[in-house]
């Protein structure tokens, strides 16, 4: 990790911690993220942001990994659980761009 400081920590009333994070992702990702909150809003039935998704996609990793007997650790798998992005052709921006947009719209 790159320490640039340490990001400001906030205690929430539910018990809960809120830190703020800049993550640099590829489209692929994002567009998986968009998926995972248009899932979580249809389930909740309310608009969803793409942090809340991102604290729902964490909250599942660790609920997961405590589900697993001692000794056994959970295998990381890429936001979709399909193959690593980084075994697809290197692609223009521009392309990853739309093509994770048309995902996110569902036009792809």
């Amino acid at each position: 990790m790159n320490d640039r400081g340490t990001p400001p920590m906030h205690a929430l009333p539910d018990g809960e911690a809120e830190i703020s994070l800049v993550v640099r992702l590829p489209w692929e990702d994002v567009a998986r993220l968009g998926q995972e909150a248009g899932r979580l809003a249809s389930q909740m039935q309310r608009p969803v942001t793409l942090d809340e998704a991102v604290s729902n996609r964490l909250r599942s990793a660790r609920s997961a990994a405590h589900a697993k007997p001692p000794g056994e650790q959970p295998v990381p798998t890429p936001l979709g659980g399909s193959a690593s992005v980084s075994s697809l052709p290197p692609r223009p921006p521009a392309d990853q761009a739309r093509q994770a947009i048309e995902r996110i719209n569902g036009s792809a």
